[in-house]
């Protein structure tokens, strides 16, 4: 079954879940608004391309994993849009969440997919208990304190804000999560596998830092500036556009130098030498000319 069937399934399952009998119609609804349609699903496709690589021995257990992480992203955005934060009215190409449902809703649609995240691997993974440890430990130190998601957010409430620091929490944890645990899930060790999830991550975030700069709202789905109005960091920003162009290049470049040997390395390293040419803008050559 292709990967983006799999991540489709498992997370319109994982959802409706979340909807089932006695909730709130309108949390109901909301849910299923922050999830779907798709975004580009990179974090869950990369959790199963890893997977696959090595070996694809447990698929129940990496699917779970690829959902977990994509909840866990989705919740990540709606609360990063909020007022208190970004106070954005699109994303992917739409009314956010709390412009469609108000802030309340949104605030607990973000919360509740967090905890589904975190259901749908107890739930998928239970006849394994220590990879469902080893994969609930994975995902939790992307997400939480000291250096996951929820620590890149508040890496914007300090006054100094290093560059690195704040990238690798804020985009990179989540990379790391999908790399480490789809090897995790394919009963491998997830050790060597995080080198590959920080350098994706990186070059992930020096790709959106250039999309902020060079794209417009329409093509980019979101707010655009977002970095400048809030004095955040930004690759682009402080190495121009020209630097942060050749150091994405080199991410890519290291990021398939670090994938470890298995089964399916020569195929992986074809797929994501392929995904990885589609962080450029295609305003990127036009611009840095």
């Amino acid at each position: 079954m292709q990967a983006a069937t799999r991540i489709e399934g498992a997370l319109a399952q994982a959802v409706s879940l979340a909807q089932g009998p006695g909730a709130p119609p309108l949390l109901a609804a909301a849910l299923h608004y922050a999830v779907f349609p798709a975004g580009h699903r990179i974090r869950p496709q990369l959790c199963l391309a890893v997977a696959h690589a090595c070996g694809d021995r447990d698929p129940a257990a990496a699917d779970a994993a690829a959902v977990a992480i994509e909840l866990l992203h989705c919740a990540s955005l709606v609360h990063d849009d909020l007022p208190c934060f970004d106070n954005a009215d699109l994303r992917r190409g739409k009314a956010s969440v709390h412009m469609a449902f108000g802030e309340p809703l949104a605030v607990l649609t973000g919360d509740a997919l967090i905890v589904q995240a975190f259901a749908t691997l107890g739930a998928q993974v239970r006849q394994n208990p220590l990879v469902m440890a080893t994969l609930i430990g994975i995902v939790a130190e992307s997400v939480g304190a000291p250096r996951g998601v929820v620590a890149g957010q508040a890496w914007e409430c300090e006054v100094a804000v290093p560059l690195s620091d704040y990238q690798r929490a804020k985009t990179g944890a989540l990379f790391v999560a999908a790399t480490a645990a789809g090897a995790a899930a394919a009963g491998q060790d997830p050790a060597p596998w995080r080198s590959l999830g920080e350098k994706l991550g990186e070059a992930y975030q020096v790709a959106d830092d250039l999309r902020d700069v060079l794209c417009d709202a329409e093509e980019l789905g979101k707010p655009i500036g977002q970095d400048a109005k809030r004095l955040r960091p930004n690759a682009a920003a402080e190495l121009g556009v020209g630097g942060a162009k050749a150091y994405l290049e080199g991410l890519m470049t290291a990021a398939v130098a670090s994938i470890p040997e298995c089964p399916g390395s020569a195929e992986l390293r074809m797929l994501i030498e392929a995904q990885t040419a589609l962080f450029f803008p295609k305003q990127l050559a036009r611009a840095a000319a």
